[in-house]
Formats: C-alpha cells, structure tokens, sequence
C-alpha cells in the first residue's frame, strides 16, 4: 500500500501511509484505538475507497470496488467478531456467498464441500466437524471456520483482527502453530492485536500506526513489548502490575456467593452451586472463555438476575437478589462489559452519566429536585480526578474513546465509595495507554479497600492484577487458585474444563 490517505468528515484515518507485507511473513499491525488500523484493513478487503495511494498485490496495481473484488484477488479478513450464519453448518457457511458455489445453481454436492472442508481442517490443524451447526461449536472452533472459509475462498494475504480476545491460551498457541504453517507455505499474515507477548511471539515483523501514520517497521527479532508501546503512545508506558497485600486473614470478607445457582437468558442453567468470596482491598480474578457464566455471575451479583438457589452475602448480611437499587444502596458498583449498552446512556452528557447512581440524593438533589450547578461541579472534579479527556462536561458521553467512556464508567462507580466493585472486561477493546489507566484506577481502588471481582476472558490481566484466581467453565467455579501458584497451563487446562 503506497501513499494511502482516507478522510472521513473531520477526521484524516490514515495520511499517507506505506504499508508492505511480504510473501509467507507474519506481519504484525498495532496502534492504539483510532489509529487507523481498521481503516487500513477496510481498504484492503474492499470495503472503503482510498482517497489517494495505490494498492499493489504481487507488484501489480489493483482496484477493489467491493469485497468480492478483494477477495477475488486473493485477500481475505478474519473479524473480531464473527460473521457466521448460525443455523447453518460449517460446510454451508464455507459457500454461503462463494461466487464458485453460485456459479453451480441451487444444488449443491455436500459430501464434495464437506470433504474439501475436512482436507482443509487437517491440512491446517484445525479439526471441526463440517456437517455440525456453528451455533453447536464453541468459539475457539467458529474462529476456525472463519479462517478456513477465508482459505477455502483461495485467500493468499489474510488479515486476523484481535483473533485471541476470545481463546483460551491452549487455542491461542494452536492457533499460532496454523498461522506459521500458513507462512511456511507461503501466505502472507497480517495480524491486529493489543497483545504486544503475542506479536512478539508470532510476527516476524511489525508495523505501528499512531493518529493515521505510520511511526515505523520494524524486525521482532530487534524489539520488545516496552519500545513497541512506546512508538504507539510516543512516550514509554509503565505497566502496572498489583503488588503483595496484606494476609487475607486480616481483611474483612465483602462479598461472599454460597450455592449461587442461575439461569441464562434462554431458561437453561448458567450458574451452578458457585461458592466465592472477597475480601476488601483484594482483587479475585475470574479467568474462563466468554459464554461460560461470566455475565450471569456478575449480574447476580449486582441485582441484575435472580438467583434460583443460594445467596449473595455484602458485608455479612444477605443481600435482596434480583433488586439493582438494593445492590446500589448495600455498595455494590459494577462496570459491565457493554460499556455502551448498558454502563451509560451514550446520548446523554459526560455529567448526566456521572449522577445515574447518586441524582436521589444530597447533594445532587433535595426533596426531588436536582441541581444543575452541583452536577456541573460534580462533573469538572471527576473529569479532572479520572483524567478523562473531552471538550466539556456538557459533551454527550458517545463522542468520547472507548477509553474515555470506561473512565465515565470508573468515575461514576467508584466516587460512590463503594465496598465492591464488579468489574467485567474492563479493558476489552482498548489500546496501551487507556488499558494502563483503567488497570491503575482498579489497582488505587483496592488500595483504599474495595473488594474488587474482576471478570476478564484476558488471562494476562488477571494475572497483572489479582490476588486469587478463580476459573468459571460452565457456569461452575473449576478452583480458586492464588496467583503467585498460578500457570498459564493450569488456568488455560481449567478454562477449558479440565480439573
């Protein structure tokens, strides 16, 4: 890519950017949040027109008008969130759309498509059954049809958006073990990840984006995570890890689930017999892959959900489950992980968000009147505390970052000095700098004595910041483990259901 520039209405995406990726490499793209790193990729597959610059694929220049025209040019994307039909199979997924498969009319040959997509699967070692529905298979194996329908589709140059944000450690290696053996035989990589470890250990090379331009490329071999932070950010980044407390026997216990049992949205079980306990100033990780119980877990917690069995204990008496107010007036605050759809009301101000939890009372209001001034002055205190960036109090919160929505989120919840915080993927989805932040405002709070659950599907935060460690897999707790006696083997064999 030479000379690339896309300008969207008060915004240049990229500026002149050269981008080059050579055969059978594994090329890493980073960047913070808005860099300009998906732009880039919407370019290449087809989905944006460049304002200026030129693509050149095997040294020819080539114009996409859509993504058929990408693809037919040998260049695929995997997304970080799946685009898969569902209800439909493995096999059916792989020719949904497949020019090749259309050209033939209505009737398909399964048990051609069915064998072509299990020569695929060993070829990259990656077994699915091409004959099982994709709402049957866990994520780790819809991510695998995502990469095999792109090479099914003759992909040569194949772009991974965040492709370990939802896999275990175990997938995640697997997963690398696939991309090498796709370089080896000569397809180009490019891979999109926050995850500086993983760049390191996967990519041959790494390119950085920061504001829309390139900052540099350079060898992996000839870097590390600390300098390649700081070509991100353009200042060096200390990463923040927790540090040794005092004995959990000297603390008070917070919170404590005894048999805590729940059902999903579907009516099934999501939560079976959950014994778990906090104390104040620890942080108790829960590690496990996405859909296992988390958000259930978190929504008991804070009066979301009802349980069908057991009890949430704050403080040492039982809390009335299934009631958000009385989790609200016992302490407990909670940072979910649709920080848009449900942490705030994106329409509303950076100071209206700030006073959902305390407009009923002094002195954000009296005798049902609320206070304009005061939530004003509210508003300018905790922008300047949190250090969230935004022209004004009075800047409608869907405007911000994704870092500076979850600082709203932070401010709000913990200005109202609470005794338990939930916090759910508190980082997901931001880069270096904001997920830094976040950890550092998690970290200061247990400090100054909040019990804090965090519930995170990324293995490396929780191991940063917790005190105990405690894997979900099914809506079950598998073990609580301390940190210090933690492997990444362990948690990563636990997650995916192993005792």
């Amino acid at each position: 890519m030479r000379g690339i520039t896309k300008r969207f209405p008060g915004v240049v995406a990229n500026e002149q950017v050269d981008f080059e990726a050579m055969q059978g490499e594994i090329h890493a793209l980073l960047g913070e949040n808005g860099a300009g790193k998906s732009t880039l990729s919407n370019i290449l597959t087809g989905l944006y027109r460049p304002d200026e610059g030129e693509i050149l694929v095997n040294g020819k220049p080539v114009t996409f008008h859509s993504p058929r025209d990408a693809i037919a040019a040998g260049i695929g994307m995997v997304h970080q969130h799946f685009r898969l039909a569902a209800s439909f199979t493995v096999a059916e997924n792989l020719v949904l759309g497949h020019r090749d498969a259309a050209d033939r009319g209505f009737l398909l040959e399964p048990g051609m498509i069915e064998g072509r997509v299990t020569e695929l699967a060993r070829r990259y070692r990656m077994p699915v059954d091409p004959g099982a529905r994709v709402w049957q298979l866990s994520v780790g194996e819809q991510q695998r049809v995502e990469i095999l329908k792109a090479l099914y589709r003759g992909a040569r140059i194949l772009i991974l958006d965040e492709p370990t944000s939802l896999l275990t450690p175990q997938e995640s290696e697997n997963l690398f073990e696939t991309l090498r053996l796709m370089g080896a035989e000569g397809r180009t990589v490019i891979f999109i990840s926050h995850k500086l470890e993983e760049v390191m250990a996967v990519s041959s090379r790494v390119t950085v984006l920061r504001r829309g331009r390139v900052v540099g490329s350079v060898l992996t071999a000839g870097t590390n995570p600390r300098d390649l932070a700081r070509m991100m950010v353009g200042r060096d980044v200390v990463f923040t890890q927790k540090k040794e407390g005092p004995a959990q026997a000297e603390r008070e216990v917070i919170l404590q689930l005894r048999g805590a049992s729940a059902l999903g949205d579907l009516g099934t079980v999501a939560l079976r017999d959950v014994d778990l306990s906090v104390h104040a100033g620890e942080i108790v990780g829960v590690a496990g892959v996405a859909g296992n119980g988390q958000r259930e877990l978190a929504e008991v917690i804070t009066g979301m959900r009802r349980l069908t069995a057991g009890t949430v204990v704050v403080g040492g008496k039982p809390m009335r489950v299934g009631d958000p107010l009385a989790a609200i007036r016992r302490g407990v605050s909670h940072v979910p992980e649709d920080r848009m759809g449900t942490g705030v009301a994106p329409s509303l101000s950076i100071a209206d968000n700030l006073v959902l939890k305390a407009y009923r009372r002094a002195p954000i209001s009296t005798q049902g009147f609320l206070h304009a001034g005061r939530i004003r002055t509210n508003a300018i205190d905790l922008i300047r505390r949190f250090n969230i960036t935004a022209p004004g109090p009075q800047t409608p919160t869907r405007l911000l970052s994704g870092g500076n929505v979850q600082k709203v989120l932070l401010a709000r919840e913990l200005s109202s000095r609470p005794r338990i915080l939930v916090a759910a993927s508190p980082t997901r989805g931001l880069d270096v700098a904001a997920t830094d932040s976040v950890r550092a405002l998690l970290l200061e709070a247990a400090a100054g004595g909040v019990g804090i659950l965090l519930i995170s599907e990324d293995l490396d935060e929780i191991l940063a910041l917790a005190d105990r460690i405690a894997v979900i897999y099914r809506g079950h707790i598998m073990g609580v483990v301390e940190r210090q006696n933690a492997s990444v083997e362990d948690l990563g064999l636990m997650m995916a259901g192993a005792a």
